[in-house]
């Protein structure tokens, strides 16, 4: 029944089809799709979430006129708080800060305030919009996927369609560790157009030893899975506190940008959580 409603859904949503793109301030062009289909597949509860976090997109294609037709180009930053009811579908988004492109504004700071204004309405929840000029944003630089990386395990993959069951572990340990494990190989598809969607996931917790080779198994297992980032990353969040008794737990993705967006989603069991802004491939 989810399935189907999800789907319904999706078909209204501007993927997958031909689009115009305007030229022309348009809010009207925003799609959002509830959390909670999703969220009730993986057993959440939207009303008491096991997690806090936000979804942080980047806008690269951000551009507008001056009041005297001058073009100003800015990057944008979005974070989306996780409570939200509602994420914002990507195309959608990608129509909307198009839409910019011939309208006229007096401000930069206007024009944020109208972003911060629709996006919030759509996400029916407080959302926080900054712009960066070029320079500014260069200044940031790029960040390091931190803890250890698992890729240079040399494991077998033969399961590429989603399954958490490969988190499974033969025996009880009772040992508590801290770490950081972190993957460049995540790939998961568009629910709707197919297109993938690549990534790197960062697990860092406190408890139980998560087995690295079983973790590797199982996030490779999202190659060919349908879903958006965000959802990815809370089955990865909800599987591993199935499968593993851990005290901390904060799970994070960043995935690399698609028509002029990235979105990084982090899901944390500490309500405070911070993350790298961006990875060398974005």
């Amino acid at each position: 029944m989810v399935l189907v409603k999800m789907n319904r859904v999706l078909n209204a949503s501007p993927l997958g089809k031909t689009s115009e793109y305007k030229a022309e301030y348009d809010p009207s062009l925003l799609f959002p799709i509830e959390r909670q289909e999703k969220r009730r597949e993986l057993g959440i509860d939207q009303g008491q979430l096991p997690f806090f976090g936000r979804d942080l997109w980047y806008g690269y294609e951000l551009s507008w006129l001056t009041l005297q037709g001058k073009p100003v180009v800015r990057i944008a930053q979005f974070e989306l708080p996780c409570d939200s009811p509602c994420l914002i579908e990507s195309k959608s988004f990608k129509l909307y800060l198009n839409s910019f492109n011939q309208s006229r504004f007096a401000s930069a700071e206007l024009v944020a305030e109208q972003l911060t204004a629709d996006l919030s309405v759509v996400a029916k929840a407080p959302v926080k919009v900054d712009l960066f000029t070029i320079d500014e944003f260069a200044a940031r630089s790029f960040d390091v996927a931190p803890g250890v990386s698992i890729d240079g395990l040399d494991v077998e993959v033969d399961c590429f369609q989603y399954d958490p069951s490969l988190l499974a572990k033969d025996r009880p340990n009772v040992n508590v560790v801290s770490e950081t494990l972190h993957t460049h190989l995540l790939k998961s598809n568009c629910p709707v157009t197919g297109q993938p969607d690549w990534g790197t996931l960062v697990v860092s917790y406190r408890g139980e030893p998560i087995d690295q080779t079983a973790l590797l198994k199982y996030i490779c297992s999202f190659r060919d899975h349908q879903e958006f980032h965000e959802q990815c990353v809370e089955r990865v969040f909800v599987d591993l506190q199935k499968y593993y008794r851990l005290e901390e737990l904060t799970v994070y993705a960043q995935y690399l940008r698609r028509g002029g967006l990235d979105i990084n989603p982090l899901r944390s069991s500490a309500k405070v959580a911070s993350a790298p802004l961006r990875f060398i491939r974005q």
